[in-house]
């Protein structure tokens, strides 16, 4: 009995597969592509909050209005990167492996925190923007103190998400107290000085300390992020521990 010779049908079948495992590896190394890019935003958006702290620093300092207009330029490049991730990161997220997923979420988490510091960074400065009086010096000293302990947590937070290194989450959950400490002893103060039923003077002071105290709370939700995409575990019941350690 004479062999049957492959249909034609049946050679297209072959070439047709060995085509769509091609296509299948270009779409897996694209995701990849995109995953990394996304990354990449998010880098730059660390970069971004930590410098828009550094402008809200030397505002308090001098009232620069070219500090300022950094500020708000940089709290509108947040929202510019957030929105790109926003939009690119459903479609990237399906198409890649259980670690670049994990690295991904984590790129949506960090984005939600570093907007949101953007936001308050610039609140803090429109709270002051408008006052006539010079800040007191005692105001003008605890918030600049508080602005360079969130300036260096948020260095150490941009340090930990490029080297991918829980050193540096350590030192952001250490420093977070002591910028909560000097938050509450501005408005312990302002309210010892108020009389009984007052309402405490400086009131955009107050605001501007609790702007602040919030991005440190948003560092601090960063810190935790870093431990579980470098160590692929959460802290969110042992934070505590770790920022006495």
């Amino acid at each position: 009995m004479a062999r049957t010779q492959p249909s034609s049908a049946a050679k297209v079948k072959r070439v047709s597969t060995s085509s769509r495992s091609s296509e299948l590896a270009k779409r897996a190394k694209s995701a990849d592509v995109a995953s990394d890019e996304l990354s990449g935003l998010v880098l730059r958006a660390c970069g971004i909050a930590r410098d828009s702290v550094f402008n809200v620093r030397d505002f308090f300092a001098d009232s620069s209005r070219m500090a300022f207009l950094a500020i708000k330029e940089c709290e509108k490049e947040l929202d510019q990167i957030e929105r790109r991730i926003d939009e690119h990161l459903p479609g990237a997220i399906t198409r890649v492996g259980e670690a670049k997923a994990r690295q991904l979420l984590a790129c949506l988490k960090f984005i939600t925190d570093l907007e949101r510091i953007g936001d308050l960074s610039y609140s803090a400065v429109m709270q002051l923007q408008s006052r006539r009086e010079k800040l007191p010096t005692r105001d003008s000293q605890q918030l600049i103190e508080m602005a360079s302990l969130l300036y260096g947590m948020l260095e150490q937070v941009h340090q930990g998400f490029e080297k991918r290194e829980t050193s540096y989450a350590r030192a952001v959950l250490q420093t977070d107290p002591e910028v909560d400490r000097i938050c509450h002893a501005l408005f312990q103060r302002h309210l010892a000085e108020s009389g009984p039923g007052d309402s405490p003077q400086n009131f955009d002071i107050l605001l501007t300390a609790q702007a602040l105290e919030r991005i440190g709370d948003h560092a601090k939700n960063l810190a935790e992020e870093l431990y579980s995409l470098a160590e692929g575990r959460s802290l969110r019941h042992n934070t505590r521990k770790l920022s006495s350690a």
